[in-house]
């Protein structure tokens, strides 16, 4: 039987109530009319977020690639230097924990090698069957921050690249065969006085971020594969894993405070920073000083059984930093000492054209007081994970005002497929390819030269459809590092034979890649597009200031062409 409806259920609703008094219907209007002035407020708020998100610019998203230790995350910091200033103000005081970070696992990878040089050979007995020692002749590149020895670099002989497989050769460059320099009892004494800085360091990885080991893809395809394959592992190196990249981390340090470390209640932070004063006291009552050291402030809190709770609430980084500063002396005489320096150069290890490298600068970095500048914070280290987004409102210029997304996406071949995503709705690609690293191999395949690595990576972009209508930029970065390879003899046609008998100097070096990367772009992207680069060192901010400017132009006005305003 059908259900008929004599009235309305809405208007219904809306009567007003039986028996009504004059006050209360007076009342009832109020509040009905006040909500529908709240009613409006909202939609007019609506109406102008909508009309404001209409007429504001549309963002620039600029996508990062390249190899990881290829310069991306400095890119962005000149970016922000260069364009949104009062951010980048923000962040610097708390890039000091990071720059200390920097400094000690430069230290502590010196004290590592140096152990490793004064521990006894094991005893070994020799077989038929046991393997020969390594011929000599077999380079070692070298172990930057805290990494072990890399085995021998596979010459990158074939630049073309018209095949997307990996060159696997040997080297033949000749080896020093001369032994290891002696080190003394000093040496050995110094070892012990610098001993706490190891627990400087877990300290500040534990406040920045709990770093782990990373997974290396066992690859042997070729550079952009765009999926993951099977995971194996490499020597630890510090990392943080965050979509806001290193800002997550620096937020940690801004307000930091021995309260509550990133794994352990206050009180065990507690002990825990006080036991690394202490261990830095007993050291040197052990080993003795030849000079008076200033102690630590936060030694007393050994003395001292009660205090109060605000008192006790020392921060680790400047915990941190107080320790870094009573041992500046130490670190300075492990750097400029002549044996130590003979054996990092008898073991190949070049800590200075690594990134983060601040042991040039101990006595300022390592002072109490100390705060970074603007060239401290670009040089400094801190490896991320993942894919990081970095959103900046430009503050002058041209298009001040308008917001540019950046995303930087891990560049190891372990990270690489996750790429692919991001190369939709992306106005440009700056591609970083480090051409001083043509005698390295990547550290997580040492099978592939890390120049080749990076010219397959090229093709790949260059090649895909998807991104046929990208602006290509290319940086041909770290020319610093190539011209103090190339002056301390190391002749590029052995790793690149078809080099040939051009000079073996920077100009010649760099005109010759500049050239190989643009036939690339010409061979293989599917549209006729122009090829824009840049010969950068990006870790210096004044010359990379100018590279900026016109990157920033040049994407800014293509921006305008495909928008049909030009």
């Amino acid at each position: 039987m059908a259900i008929t409806v004599e009235r309305d259920p809405l208007a219904l609703a809306l009567e007003p109530p039986t028996g009504e008094s004059p006050a209360e219907l007076w009342a009832r209007e109020q509040r009905e009319a006040q909500a529908r002035s709240i009613s409006h407020q909202i939609d007019d708020q609506i109406k102008a977020e909508r009309d404001a998100l209409r007429k504001r610019k549309k963002p620039i998203k600029v996508l990062l690639l390249g190899q990881s230790e290829s310069g991306k995350s400095t890119t962005v910091k000149n970016f922000q230097l260069a364009y949104a200033y009062s951010s980048f103000l923000e962040e610097r005081s708390a890039w000091r924990a990071v720059i200390h970070l920097n400094l000690i696992r430069s230290v502590n990878a010196i004290l590592d090698l140096v152990t490793k040089a004064t521990a006894p050979p094991p005893a070994r007995a020799r077989t038929p069957s046991a393997p020969a020692a390594p011929p000599p002749g077999l380079r070692r590149a070298a172990s930057l921050q805290g990494r072990t020895i890399s085995p021998p670099v596979p010459p990158a002989t074939d630049l073309e690249l018209d095949t997307d497989t990996d060159a696997d050769l040997d080297a033949d460059e000749p080896r020093d065969a001369e032994p290891a320099p002696p080190l003394t009892d000093a040496h050995r004494l110094l070892l012990l006085r610098l001993a706490p800085l190891r627990r400087v360091q877990r300290d500040l990885e534990q406040r920045l971020g709990a770093g782990s080991t990373e997974p290396v893809e066992q690859y042997s395809g070729g550079a952009a594969p765009w999926v993951r394959a099977g995971a194996g592992r490499r020597p630890r190196e510090f990392f943080v894993t965050s979509r806001s990249g290193w800002r997550s981390a620096l937020n940690r340090v801004k307000t930091s405070a021995v309260g509550r470390l990133s794994m352990g209640s206050r009180d065990e932070a507690r002990v825990e920073t006080a036991s690394m004063v202490e261990e830095k006291r007993a050291w040197q009552q052990t080993v003795g000083s030849k000079r008076a050291r200033p102690t630590s402030p936060f030694a007393d809190m050994l003395d001292e059984g009660e205090r109060e709770d605000g008192d006790e609430d020392v921060p680790v980084v400047e915990s941190a930093a107080e320790v870094i500063a009573s041992c500046a002396e130490d670190m300075a005489a492990l750097w400029a000492d002549a044996s130590i320096r003979a054996l990092l150069k008898h073991e190949d290890v070049r800590l200075e054209e690594g990134p983060g490298f601040f042991l040039n600068d101990v006595a300022r970095v390592a002072a109490r007081g100390y705060e970074p500048s603007d060239d401290d914070v670009v040089r400094a280290r801190l490896r991320t994970m993942g894919v990081q987004e970095y959103r900046f409102v430009f503050e002058r210029g041209g298009e001040a005002g308008r917001e540019w997304l950046i995303y930087d996406v891990g560049g190891a071949r372990s990270s690489r497929h996750a790429w692919f995503p991001y190369f939709d709705d992306i106005n440009a690609i700056i591609f970083l390819a480090p051409i001083s690293c043509f005698d390295e191999t990547l550290a997580e395949d040492t099978n592939v030269n890390r120049l080749q690595d990076s010219m397959l990576l090229w093709k790949a972009v260059c090649s895909s459809k998807l991104l046929r209508k990208v602006q290509l930029i290319l940086f041909l970065n770290k020319c610093d590092l190539l011209r103090a390879k190339l002056a301390r003899g190391v002749r590029l046609v052995d790793y690149v034979s078809s080099y040939g008998d051009r000079p073996n100097d920077t100009r010649n070096a760099a005109k010759y890649f500049r050239q190989q990367f643009k036939e690339l772009l010409t061979r293989h992207s599917p549209e006729k597009r122009e090829f824009y680069s840049f010969l950068t060192t990006v870790v210096d901010t004044k010359a990379t200031a100018v590279t900026v400017a016109a990157v920033r132009e040049g994407i800014q006005r293509n921006h305008l062409k495909e928008a049909e305003f030009l």
